[in-house]
């Protein structure tokens, strides 16, 4: 294979202070990299520049690290983007996913800190354990355990039918 992981998933957010108190206080990440608006003071024609003239201590960019080595980064949204509406409105992002050795478990513990589970858990059509929850900004994430059939452990390649 080309790759050895997957590195991150980038997002905008409106709320970034909700956004890492989610991320760190109820997913349990860490931050593993935080850079402040002033980086870009001197870069006129970035599109942080005027943001580090008006707001130089305001987060540009937060990763959080889920497991060893694949982050999930926000950058703060800017006042015109828009907000998903609902799930499948837009072509291209739809969810992210994580992997757990125990889903039961990691469903009482999301419970414990008032996360809600959106479903599941429950078996999918992969035969992969799969539950669904959401953070503050709207934004899917599918925590899966591998079965002993699960496809992405097997492989499933289903040809077209004749």
């Amino acid at each position: 294979m080309l790759f050895t992981s997957l590195m991150h998933v980038s997002f905008y957010a409106k709320d970034i202070e909700t956004i890492r108190e989610f991320y760190v206080d109820k997913l349990e990440g860490n931050i593993k990299m935080l850079v402040r608006n002033s980086v870009y003071r001197d870069q006129k024609g970035h599109p942080f520049y005027e943001r580090a003239q008006k707001d130089p201590q305001g987060i540009a960019i937060i990763y959080f690290e889920l497991a060893p080595g694949q982050f999930v980064e926000f950058f703060p949204a800017f006042d015109e983007q828009k907000p998903h509406t609902h799930f499948n409105e837009y072509v291209g992002y739809s969810h992210f996913s994580l992997l757990v050795d125990d889903i039961q478990q990691t469903k009482e513990k999301l419970i414990n800190k008032d996360i809600a589970i959106d479903s599941g858990p429950s078996i999918g059509n992969s035969h992969t354990w799969q539950m669904w929850i959401h953070d503050p900004e709207g934004n899917r994430i599918e925590i899966m355990q591998y079965t002993d059939q699960s496809y992405q452990i097997v492989g499933n390649i289903q040809e077209k039918e004749e």
